[in-house]
This record gives structure tokens, sequence and C-alpha cells, in this order.
């Protein structure tokens, strides 16, 4: 579904969406004809973790409506600067799992590289909003250290690119990054965790494709959509060109409140993503990161939540309900039940 057109961004290349991206509250506010009371704390809240939004995404956000729940996934508000306890700035510990610059090793026979520290849109209930990327932006020689660690650690089986997002990493670096990878015996197997698709499809090119797919290692994609709206023909496009290159993809999404805490929005989302040959992986319920405390839904809500997708859809098209827990040897899964309709 499309909201309310605007500029058309069909020959504008990646690279220029990315670049172009909305930083400002007040041209956001302008852009979908909103309340200019929603400025001053849009303001506020920017100045701890900064506005960013791509055009491509904007053009699925209906105007005029500021409980959009695209809009919502972006707009600072001001409840992100009101201090709620069990909100903290790590709240998966990541930092103690940081092994050296650009690797996370949290848990047996994978680990993450932090490819890129950029992100095309700055989703308000990101867990890494206070991660320390500048410690983590590698330089050659850190790369090759990054590497070396992987090649002797024969226990590892896969690689998962992360962020930021890894996307917005050029094609060239991808490109050595992944052969360097599938020269390693042991490695098994690459992932791909990214949001970048889903609010820049534009980044899907043939120049990408080979970055990824040019090696002995299948490739796992696993895309972060959380709302049916985001699914636009130029996404679809984007999901069957890595189709065709042989990517597998999943979907991860984070559990939010007024975006997609109602069983419509889940089954709509779900039946969209399989509709274009999409799993869905994971439903997280929301990591209590300081700043995104309004968007919390209670574990007994999301696990009626999804024991009602149960009974409305079949088995491989309802997400694994999660939660990541700091120091756990994998995502600890909440019990659900199924229920009637």
């Amino acid at each position: 579904m499309i909201h309310g057109s605007l500029a058309s961004v069909e020959s504008v290349s990646w690279q220029n969406l990315l670049a172009g991206s909305i930083t400002d509250p007040a041209v956001l506010l302008r852009r979908l004809e909103l309340d200019p009371t929603l400025l001053a704390p849009a303001r506020a809240a920017a100045a701890d973790f900064s506005l960013r939004v791509p055009e491509p995404y904007i053009a699925r956000m209906k105007r005029g409506d500021p409980n959009d729940p695209l809009l919502r996934q972006v707009l600072p508000v001001g409840e992100e600067l009101f201090d709620q306890p069990g909100y903290v700035i790590d709240p998966l510990g990541e930092q103690h799992a940081n092994a050296q610059p650009g690797i996370i090793h949290k848990y047996a026979g994978r680990l993450l590289l932090i490819v890129s520290a950029g992100c095309a849109v700055n989703c308000r209930y990101c867990f890494r909003r206070h991660f320390p990327y500048d410690d983590n932006a590698l330089s050659t020689a850190e790369w090759q250290q990054a590497l070396d660690y992987i090649r002797q650690d024969s226990s590892l089986s896969e690689v998962i690119y992360s962020g930021g997002d890894p996307l917005a990493a050029n094609d060239r670096r991808l490109a050595w990054l992944t052969r360097e990878i599938a020269d390693i015996p042991h490695i098994r197997r690459l992932r791909v965790h990214t949001r970048l698709p889903v609010v820049i499809p534009q980044r899907v090119t043939s120049s990408l494709i080979e970055a990824l797919c040019s090696t002995r290692l299948p490739v796992t994609m696993v895309l972060h959509c959380n709302h049916a709206n985001e699914l636009d023909a130029d996404l679809a496009k984007a999901i069957q060109t890595l189709r065709n290159a042989g990517v597998t993809l999943l979907n991860q999404a984070v559990l939010l409140r007024g975006v997609n805490d109602r069983l419509e929005d889940q089954l709509a989302l779900s039946e969209g993503l399989g509709d274009h040959g999409v799993l869905p992986y994971y439903l997280h319920v929301l990591d209590h990161v300081k700043g995104a405390q309004h968007f919390h839904v209670n574990d007994e809500q999301a696990a009626r939540l999804v024991g009602r997708m149960l009974t409305r859809l079949p088995g491989y098209l309802v997400p694994r309900l999660v939660r990541e827990v700091a120091g756990e040897a994998s995502k600890v899964p909440l019990a659900i039940s199924p229920l009637n309709g």
C-alpha cells in the first residue's frame, strides 16, 4: 500500500537517496503537513538521537496523520527524554561482547561484524541508539585484525553482517569483505541483517548481488520490516531481485505500541511478507533501551497476540516471539498458547 505520493525517486541512485535523507524535524513535519506543535519536542529528542529518514520511506506515509505507523517509527517525540527505570543505554550488554573493534561475539558458532556505522533511517526504538560506533569504525589494518579473529576461531561457522546497516557500505567494500570471509574454510554461511532495502529499495542493484552472491557461501538476508505499509511495489521488486539471485529471505520485526500491536497489523504483515516469498522469523519484544519506553508492549499482550496469530495463519507465517537477554546463549522464546479467533 502506498500513501500520498511524493516526488518520484525511481531514477535517483540509492547513494543520492541516502545522502538526501531528511534530518531536520521541521522539514519532515512540513512535508507531511503535520501540526507544527510537534516540532519543539521533536527537536529536543533529535538532539539526543538524530532524525534520519529517506524519501522513499516518507513516500509511504499518510499526510496529515501523526499516528501513521511508519511515521511513529522515525519521528522524535518528547517521551524519549523521560527517565524510565530499567531502560538503559546498553540493554543487551553488547559492549561487553564487543570482542575487538568491529566484532560483537555473543553466541556460539556465529558473530556480528559491524560493517558500517551508518543507517538509512534512525528508528526511535533502536537498541543500538547509544552504541559506540566511533570505536568500531575500522581502518584497513583493523579490518585485517577482525578477519584474523574469524580465521583463528574454528568454532565459527557463520558471519553476520550488521551495523548500523551493513548495506550502507559500498559494494566494493562488501565484495572484498565477502571474498575474504569465503576464503576462511570453516565459515559455511553468510547472513546479512538490514533495513536498508525496506526504506530505500533502490539499494538492491546488480552490483550488490554481485558483491554478496559471487562466492561459495550461501547468503541469508534478514530484512527488518515492521508494518505491511512498508511493503510497497519498489520493495517487492527488490525482494524479487534478491530471490532470483538465490538469497534466502527472512524478516524480523519489533513489537511496537501504536505501530503494529494489533492483530490485524500482524496478520497483514505476515501475509504480505509471505506473498513476496519472505518468511517471518522473529518478532522481538522491545529491548529496554533508554529513550524507547513509549513503544513498550507487555509480555502478556505480546503472547496473546501471537497466540491469536497461530489460529489465523499457517505456522510458517507466524514469527517466533523472542526477547534478547544480555548474557544468554541465544534469543529467549516467550511462551505462547493458541487462543480462539
